[in-house]
């Protein structure tokens, strides 16, 4: 199934996609509600996706959105060649994890804020987005994909001058206002199937810039899941990001980044596809 949230007169609502079609969930105020199964799905309500303004399907968040970092062996590759450390280089034993503030998000269709004013090195990051169901601490690796409500798109826009400003750390570069949209919706593991080796990718004004498979995953998603949740209790609603493939503007030659009036597309098979413009 493939869960959505969509805007109407201002109201958000969830719903189910059948077709070309969203079925109103009556009563779920959260995707983990409208997932659960509780609140029942219109037969005779019928919104043409064409007609409906989608929103973000993972809102409202429960926390913070947890994201991986170095989690594509070629990614991993051209960063520290990037950074002047070519060669080879040792692979992380575990996954390296941080946070995005909920404020970044948006939807599959907004425009992504710029911030000209705080850094003009916006970067794209196309990823795989989970979302946790049941929730649970301490979830052994072969349990772990047992727990996810869905999968969805993201871009895990990053303003790389501001890493670098903040002593190279994640968080406050990947947590600018309005920049990372996350959608179009949300599907469930029986129509996505395990996360194996879909193709991702990304392009931006119609130039295809990333390109992989989720095959190309360091840790997979069911090792990411028990790796994050040893000593700390994952909540229904939960969104991990899982990183990104190789083609990154930053480490591009000459460095390549958005500016007012590109289009990112983000893509992920077996999903659909985010289209968002960076605002002029």
């Amino acid at each position: 199934m493939r869960f959505a949230r969509y805007l109407d007169h201002g109201t958000a609502r969830y719903g189910v996609i059948v077709d070309d079609a969203i079925h109103p969930i009556g009563g779920a105020t959260t995707l983990v509600e409208a997932a659960g199964g509780t609140f029942p799905v219109s037969s005779v309500e019928r919104l043409p996706l064409a007609d409906v303004v989608l929103d973000c399907p993972v809102l409202p968040l429960v926390r913070n959105p947890f994201c991986v970092g170095w989690n594509y062996v070629d990614h991993f590759a051209e960063g520290a060649a990037a950074r002047g450390q070519a060669g080879a280089q040792e692979l992380p034993e575990r996954p390296a994890f941080f946070t995005k503030a909920t404020t970044a998000i948006i939807g599959p269709a907004q425009a992504i804020t710029p911030h000209p004013d705080v850094s003009d090195t916006l970067d794209w990051e196309v990823e795989l987005a989970v979302v946790i169901g049941s929730g649970g601490h301490d979830i052994p690796e072969e349990r772990a994909l047992d727990v996810v409500l869905g999968y969805a798109v993201a871009n895990d826009v990053s303003a790389r001058s501001v890493q670098r400003e903040h002593g190279g750390q994640w968080f406050r570069g990947k947590s600018l206002d309005g920049t990372s949209p996350i959608g179009p919706w949300v599907v469930s593991p029986d129509e996505f199937g395990a996360p194996v080796d879909q193709a991702i990718t990304c392009r931006v004004n119609g130039e295809t810039v990333q390109s992989a498979t989720l095959a190309d995953l360091h840790f997979g998603v069911a090792r990411v899941i028990a790796e994050l949740s040893r000593g700390l209790t994952l909540l229904p609603g939960d969104v991990i990001l899982t990183g990104t493939p190789s083609g990154v503007g930053f480490a591009r030659t000459p460095p390549r980044f958005l500016v007012a009036g590109d289009v990112v597309e983000s893509e992920i098979a077996g999903i659909g596809t985010l289209r968002n413009a960076v605002r002029g």
